[in-house]
């Protein structure tokens, strides 16, 4: 991944991001909680707490 993408990741800063799982397009909101790049995966929490696991190689777009 970009090293100026990893930056803007770490920041608590408000994404939303559309992801493919299982063939799906999903699409998430919230602050990004931890990024595991051994196990290639972002964890985001949204507004009501819950955290969503996404694989970096899914996400088709961050905004």
């Amino acid at each position: 991944m970009n090293k100026m993408i990893l930056k803007a990741l770490i920041k608590n800063h408000l994404l939303t991001i559309n992801y493919y799982k299982n063939g799906l397009l999903q699409t998430c909101k919230g602050r990004v909680c931890k990024l595991d790049l051994h196990q290639q995966t972002l964890s985001l929490k949204d507004e009501q707490q819950k955290i969503f696991s996404i694989r970096l190689s899914g996400i088709k777009e961050i905004y």
